[in-house]
């Protein structure tokens, strides 16, 4: 039996958290895409549908990452880099001038919840790894 480390823990629980987020929030885009696509000025529910199941797999692949017996560092990091993508293209959607107020409202609040899930994967990773340096553990490196 393994005993999991500090950092593979928060890190999972990381993106646990991430992965139910992302669950919701592509759940929520699919089903009220119509009412939303009006809230938010878009002239198409389509394209919210597609967000909501790019997010329904972005969060099976968190999910299968941090229920795995060991967490895939390299897979982490690439949420880390996925989330950060998905700031900066909030950031650049919000300045297109493309939504309304209230969909610009809505897009930085997701905004700022996915950056957080971001810094606290990324702290997970770096716990890890310092763990890793000081005795060698589970942690996949692949």
């Amino acid at each position: 039996m393994q005993v999991e480390s500090a950092g593979s823990s928060f890190l999972k629980r990381a993106l646990l958290a991430n992965g139910t987020f992302s669950l919701v929030s592509g759940t929520v885009l699919i089903v009220a895409a119509k009412p939303l696509a009006e809230l938010f000025g878009l002239g198409i529910p389509g394209v919210l549908i597609g967000v909501g199941a790019s997010l329904l797999v972005y969060a099976a692949a968190l999910f299968r990452n941090a229920l795995s017996e060991t967490v895939c560092q390299t897979e982490a990091f690439l949420a880390v880099v996925l989330d950060a993508a998905w700031v900066v293209g909030s950031g650049v959607l919000i300045f297109a001038g493309l939504l309304s107020k209230a969909g610009n409202w809505t897009v930085a609040i997701i905004a700022d919840i996915v950056l957080f899930f971001a810094v606290l994967q990324f702290y997970g990773i770096r716990r890890m790894r310092q763990e890793s340096r000081l005795s060698p553990g589970p942690a996949r490196q692949e």
